[in-house]
């Protein structure tokens, strides 16, 4: 089965702390059912200097995208921008996603 949302998709998050803004996917685990949406659920991570052989890198807190359940993102609707569900419909054998709210296709 195809993924219902998939990178470089832009999203709605519909609950939790960051409910109500868009961003785009930038990647998706589909066995843990995560996504990772650009600029959303910014988790701040302790990183500590490392010695490499091109240099050093920099250490400290670091702020990068945490995982959003799938469950808690619906697509948005590149008609109305409005959050939209997902289904599919099969043109000349190929699987496409198609908006239920206007019936545009995704893909």
């Amino acid at each position: 089965m195809p993924a219902r949302i998939r990178a470089e998709d832009q999203v709605m998050v519909i609950s939790g702390k960051d409910r109500g803004k868009t961003g785009k996917v930038l990647r998706v685990e589909p066995k843990k059912d995560r996504v990772f949406v650009e600029g959303l659920n910014i988790v701040k991570r302790h990183q500590r200097p490392v010695q490499t052989a091109g240099g050093q890198t920099a250490g400290g807190v670091i702020e990068r995208e945490g995982p959003i359940h799938v469950s808690n993102v619906m697509l948005v609707d590149p008609k109305d921008g409005k959050p939209t569900r997902i289904g599919i419909k099969i043109e000349d054998g190929r699987r496409l996603r198609v908006s239920k709210r206007s019936g545009q296709k995704l893909d």
